[in-house]
């Protein structure tokens, strides 16, 4: 009889010593396009006169003068909820940071047990492209509610964007692929999709960062969320650049239904609409110039370090000098628009001048006629 007492107690110490305990976490982003601009030191006061906390956001691991924010954005706390994700409930911390060129990105920190499995971590990944929608915009619109009078322009527009951080502070399980993490794919892939998912790999010292367009794998024994925040801040970029890329889009489809429209019109009508849809080109060019230098210029890298090298890769990844460039590429459109119609305005103005001149000779040349034969 002892003997199987022992038996079963070396069986379930086996069984126990194969568990692996590891602190990880899962971090979801949603960001949002909520104004023009955001007056982030007002954000501040307003957060702080409510006895809640708010603080600007600072890389711990490198100087100040390397990697510079123009104006840090500011993280608030929204406190630790339990939801159900994928018919399980977590506990979640949620917080919100606030970006001046008019994001807002909603963090959403799932804790797992410490004996969390590869299967149970598999199926959070895949619930990431499912969240809680009506929860995640009931905090939105909290937060939007107490910073609105730091807003400049407010709305909520169609625009979102999502990214996920798969944070572990232990060593990885070997026998953990992370590859269906960066993929969101459950199905076996082939050896070239697993090189080209993995190919984007930096490590600094015992520190791994494995980046996909729309999710990363970070190992930090230390707990340190600076490349977090880096990616957190590039997506925040990376949004807005695509919200202006959609506003000028549709400031050309107005311009040229405009003109089309004052074509059709007698001169006098035509010209003066040409006077309003050139000032309306000229507001949306100077705005949205101002606005996208804002953004490109939101952080500043003056150093070629490691996290210089993670940040640029992810804009890469993400694609976002095409956007700039379509941006670009768009205004040029648009001031050819404002160029062909000034020149259509000061054709039609230097033609009067000439009408008013030539009435003016004439009548001059009448009075003459009249007085030297009077």
């Amino acid at each position: 009889m002892a003997n199987y007492y022992i038996l079963g107690y070396l069986i379930t110490q086996t069984k126990f010593s194969e568990e692996i305990f590891m602190k990880t976490s899962m971090i979801v982003y949603r960001f949002f396009d909520v104004a023009d601009e955001i007056n982030l030191d007002l954000v501040q006061a307003l957060w702080t006169s409510r006895n809640k906390i708010a603080s600007r956001l600072r890389l711990d691991r490198v100087s100040t003068k390397s990697i510079t924010f123009k104006d840090p954005p500011v993280l608030v706390e929204l406190g630790s909820h339990e939801i159900e994700i994928a018919g399980k409930s977590y506990f979640v911390e949620i917080k919100a940071r606030i970006f001046d060129f008019g994001v807002i990105s909603l963090i959403l920190n799932v804790c797992f047990e410490e004996n969390v499995t590869k299967e149970e971590y598999l199926d959070m990944v895949m619930a990431t492209e499912d969240m809680p929608e009506e929860l995640i915009h009931e905090f939105l619109n909290a937060v939007i509610e107490t910073i609105e009078p730091a807003c400049a322009n407010k709305r909520i527009s169609d625009y979102e964007e999502d990214f996920v951080v798969y944070y572990f502070e232990d060593p990885i399980p070997e026998d953990w692929d992370i590859v269906p993490f960066l993929l969101k794919e459950r199905a076996a892939v082939n050896e070239q999709t697993r090189a080209t998912a993995l190919e984007n790999k930096f490590s600094y010292a015992d520190d791994i960062t494995y980046l996909a367009w729309d999710s990363a794998v970070v190992y930090d024994s230390t707990s340190n969320m600076d490349v977090p925040d880096l990616l957190e801040f590039a997506n925040a970029q990376f949004l807005e650049l695509c919200y202006y890329d959609n506003l000028l889009n549709e400031a050309i489809d107005k311009s040229y239904d405009e003109i089309e429209e004052a074509s059709s019109q007698s001169r006098t009508t035509r010209l003066e609409r040409y006077r309003i849809i050139r000032s309306n080109l000229m507001e949306t060019m100077a705005d949205v110039s101002t606005l996208t230098s804002n953004i490109t210029n939101a952080l500043q890298v003056t150093e070629d370090i490691f996290y210089a090298k993670i940040y640029t890769r992810y804009l890469s990844l993400s694609k976002a000098s095409v956007w700039q460039n379509n941006i670009d590429k768009k205004l040029q459109v648009l001031q050819r628009s404002y160029n062909l119609l000034n020149e259509e305005v000061a054709t039609y103005r230097l033609e009067k001048l000439m009408w008013y001149i030539v009435t003016l000779l004439i009548l001059a040349i009448i009075l003459i006629t009249f007085l030297v034969f009077k």
